[in-house]
């Protein structure tokens, strides 16, 4: 008997990998988000698992339902929105796994910022204007951030920002990097990314919160900020250079004709 926690993507029954969908087709017992999952993901299930919808389950309950399938030797699907590396709260259902003995292993899935990257048609890591990405939150009724992982510090680099489960904090947001980014850096919050009603609202630092209001968007959005999003004088990767060599891509050698001077 298997826990299987599967990454089921943001919200696109199609963005679920091959291995995730397999794994749920064959798993007696199916646990899911449903708040952030879609039901056409655990379709996939077979007939007559028993699929549980977990989002008004504490983590006492779902433990007891992976604990009764354990002693009846029947694997589990644990489905998670997203991958479940990125806010899963999957290390604290594993250490209790841990604890029981209990066998499990992890399927990564798209996580949102790919995904609205994907539908912006935008390369978050742009040569000479970023190279890094930072996926981050703010305070709210989850868990606190640590000391030092505050966005005064974290954006001290100007680097692409990703910012989730934040949109209630997007006036703090704003105020906190506008002094690093500028009024006129490009913003994207990304609304239900993946399923049936997305929505991108872009603007700048200086325009986003009023725009966000006027959507009344309060939930189920992640916020893009990074120079990026605007950017289409920038410098070719050297990866294709011609004149770039590689072990796959190595220099060609001068012809005879040419080394003799002719």
């Amino acid at each position: 008997m298997t826990v299987h926690f599967i990454g089921a993507g943001p919200g696109d029954p199609d963005l679920i990998t091959v291995r995730g969908r397999d794994l749920i087709a064959r798993c007696p017992v199916v646990l899911y988000a449903g708040s952030l999952v879609p039901r056409a993901v655990v379709a996939y299930a077979p007939k007559g698992a028993k699929v549980v919808d977990t989002a008004p389950l504490a983590l006492d309950e779902i433990i007891g339902h992976i604990e009764e399938a354990h002693a009846a030797g029947q694997d589990v699907a644990r489905v998670h929105s997203g991958d479940p590396s990125l806010y899963g709260a999957t290390a604290e259902q594993m250490r209790r796994l841990d604890a029981l003995g209990i066998p499990y292993d992890v399927t990564p899935g798209v996580s949102a910022y790919a995904a609205a990257a994907a539908a912006l048609k935008a390369e978050l890591t742009l040569p000479e204007i970023s190279q890094t990405v930072i996926l981050t939150r703010t305070d709210g009724k989850a868990s606190p951030m640590p000391n030092r992982e505050d966005l005064r510090t974290l954006g001290a680099a100007g680097a692409t920002l990703a910012i989730h489960l934040s949109i209630r904090n997007i006036r703090r947001v704003v105020g906190e990097l506008m002094p690093l980014y500028g009024a006129d850096c490009p913003v994207v919050v990304a609304i239900r990314v993946g399923w049936p009603d997305q929505e991108f609202i872009r603007g700048t630092l200086a325009t986003i919160v009023a725009l966000v209001r006027a959507a009344k968007v309060t939930r189920t959005a992640l916020i893009l900020v990074g120079r990026v999003f605007a950017s289409h004088d920038f410098a070719d990767s050297r990866l294709y250079a011609a004149d770039h060599r590689h072990i796959l891509r190595p220099g060609k050698k001068p012809s005879a004709r040419t080394s003799r001077g002719m």
